[in-house]
């Protein structure tokens, strides 16, 4: 590994410094000339591809016109706004990246051009944030990180397969530049004291004001014509659910989402300064949570100090103490939405190589735990914190976020922490029918999407933009997982464990490539099977199921940030190390490999493997 030891920009954290990569030598190759008949898994990994594929196209007949905007009653809100158009073609960029069909990544590409020509067009009337645009330089306007994030999905993985786009290398640099300080004009950063200065942001710069709640909810509207998805009965209610939805000015661990845009502009090639913002702006929260007795605060004022503009360290909208008012019920929810921010910290480790930004993680989870009572004559541990102390107390150990930390750890420990997961339970040996089944599974979540699609009655002046959400057929948990040992960190959660995200990148142990359509995914006809995963190596079953020589190119990690250091099969060696290695196929040929790997050795970069140095 090539690294030096150094401290985060003015952190005070120690972390490694990865070095860019050197010219590499001449990339290893093997061959696998085994014969293997054709595995079930292997089959129906195929048969999903295609399924996606053709299941995608057909939604997007339905719900995208020809100008590629979404088919629906256009508006401003954080319940059904633009950043519920933009999550349209969620996953979609996945299947691609996977080996999808190419339609897949063309359609993508052309509706992230028509949502933001939809959006930029469309005006609110009365909520000031889209008077003059919904979105202002191609991106929204003043809006929180969970919803920016979740309106991001899609943008954040379009590097995977795209990563020369020259538009996308603008937009990448232009969005993080909103937030690195960079843009005089759109002041949401103030570097001295390291704070996004409001949780309501973006090309219009921070909300320094209380929030209202119709700069959540948006303009009135005839709710009659409509199927609301937050289960609201008219306008007033719709309203009323943001009435509480104040604290807003000041930085949330939620704008730490932000920082994705960092890391696919700096693995884009747009330069160390966007690695840098990155890394010392989460640095900054790392020292938060520690000055908080290892609990990430919810809220740190303009001024840089913990709690100074939402009453404590557990206030502002979607902190620790953020219980509003269900306006259908009238009872207050627990709406925390802290450990939403962990995968930010995820792209900490993944730029520096450190644990330090998941051991936060550690001991946050250890802390609640520590805290935990006996409850109604049960076990408890808290998952709330206001005035009066601790409070949501829930039923057995703390093990939200267990999973990330787990698979950025790798630890023994932190495996133990996070329970029992049925992927997890696969890769230790211990869930055998895991694979068929989650495949079977997707598979039917694409018949289901098509019976939705096929029921639907509505019309595009009686959908919101939320609508078409639950038909999108793209289905792909069980191909990141079981091709990739990656996780599917999307809507819904990834694991009963981990909170509902948007706008995450990709983190697996293997990509692959098709160094002859010089495209990412899988050849076709060729499946793969990770068996194992531990600290230091991955195993993996590659199989040809066609009768044509197949050629891959394996690398380690979606960003080349595992450096590979050598594959065996059978205990023989039979290729050496570096950032990816070539695999030819022999017709209706297989075997399982083990890739022993360093894990986050080398800086990451988007480019394809034949495209770098």
């Amino acid at each position: 590994m090539h690294t030096t030891r150094r401290t985060l920009l003015g952190t005070g954290v120690a972390a490694l410094a990865l070095t860019a990569a050197p010219v590499r030598a001449a990339r290893p190759q093997m061959q696998i000339d085994t014969p293997m008949a054709a595995p079930d898994w292997a089959v129906l990994q195929r048969r999903l591809l295609a399924e996606n594929a053709r299941s995608c196209v057909e939604y997007y007949r339905t719900y995208v016109d020809e100008r590629d905007w979404l088919k629906v009653f256009v508006r401003w809100g954080a319940n059904d706004g633009p950043d519920d158009a933009a999550e349209a073609t969620n996953d979609w960029l996945l299947l691609h990246a996977l080996g999808g069909d190419d339609r897949i990544l063309q359609l993508s590409q052309r509706f992230w051009e028509g949502h933001l020509d939809q959006y930029t067009i469309a005006r609110t009337v009365e909520t000031p944030a889209g008077r003059n645009g919904m979105y202002r330089f191609e991106f929204p306007t003043q809006l929180d990180w969970q919803h920016n994030a979740e309106g991001l999905s899609s943008f954040n993985l379009m590097g995977l397969s795209a990563p020369t786009d020259a538009r996308l290398r603008q937009r990448t640099r232009r969005y993080a530049d909103f937030y690195t300080g960079a843009d005089p004009a759109v002041q949401n950063y103030d570097p001295q004291h390291r704070v996004i200065r409001s949780m309501m942001n973006g090309s219009l710069g921070p909300m320094m004001r209380p929030a209202t709640a119709l700069d959540w909810a948006g303009d009135p509207f005839d709710t009659s014509l409509f199927h609301l998805e937050h289960g609201e009965e008219n306008y007033q209610q719709t309203l009323d659910h943001y009435r509480e939805y104040t604290d807003v000015v000041g930085d949330s661990p939620l704008n730490l989402q932000s920082t994705t845009l960092g890391l696919n502009a700096y693995a884009l090639g747009a330069g160390d300064r966007f690695r840098d913002w990155a890394l010392d702006y989460l640095g900054a929260w790392v020292e938060r949570a520690r000055a908080n007795g290892d609990i990430l605060p919810s809220n740190v004022g303009p001024d840089g100090v913990i709690g100074s503009s939402a009453g404590g360290w557990w206030g502002g909208v979607y902190g620790w103490g953020f219980s509003p008012v269900v306006p259908q019920t009238g009872e207050r929810q627990d709406r925390n939405r802290v450990p939403r921010s962990i995968t930010a910290f995820m792209n900490g480790t993944l730029l520096s190589g450190d644990n330090a930004f998941i051991d936060l993680w550690r001991r946050q989870v250890a802390r609640l735990n520590d805290l935990g009572r006996t409850v109604d004559g049960k076990f408890a541990t808290p998952t709330m914190h206001g005035a009066d102390g601790w409070y949501g107390w829930r039923p057995g150990p703390n093990r939200q976020n267990a999973g990330e930390i787990w698979y950025v750890t790798q630890r023994a420990d932190d495996r133990e922490t996070a329970g029992a997961e049925p992927w997890l339970e696969y890769l230790d040996g211990r869930n055998p029918g895991y694979p068929l089944e989650v495949l079977n599974a997707d598979l039917q979540h694409i018949a289901e999407c098509d019976a939705r699609r096929l029921a639907d009655d509505t019309t595009p002046q009686t959908r919101l933009a939320d609508w078409p959400l639950d038909k999108n057929p793209a289905s792909v948990k069980s191909l990141v997982q079981l091709m990739t040992g990656g996780l599917h960190i999307a809507r819904p959660a990834w694991s009963r464990q981990s909170p509902p995200q948007g706008g995450v990148t990709l983190h697996c142990r293997l990509r692959y490539f098709d160094p002859v359509r010089r495209r990412a995914g899988l050849p076709p006809d060729c499946a793969a099977l990770v068996h194992t995963m531990r600290d230091d190596a991955v195993e993996v079953t590659l199989v040809n199921l066609s009768d044509d020589v197949r050629n891959v190119v394996v690398q380690g990690g979606a960003y080349s940030e595992h450096r590979l250091q050598g594959v065996t099969v059978d205990g023989r060696q039979v290729a050496g190390g570096g950032r990816d290695v070539a695999v030819q196929l022999a017709p209706r040929c297989g075997a399982r490999l083990t890739v022993a790997m360093q894990r986050y050795a080398d800086r990451p970069t988007l480019a394809f493997p034949w495209d770098r140095v």
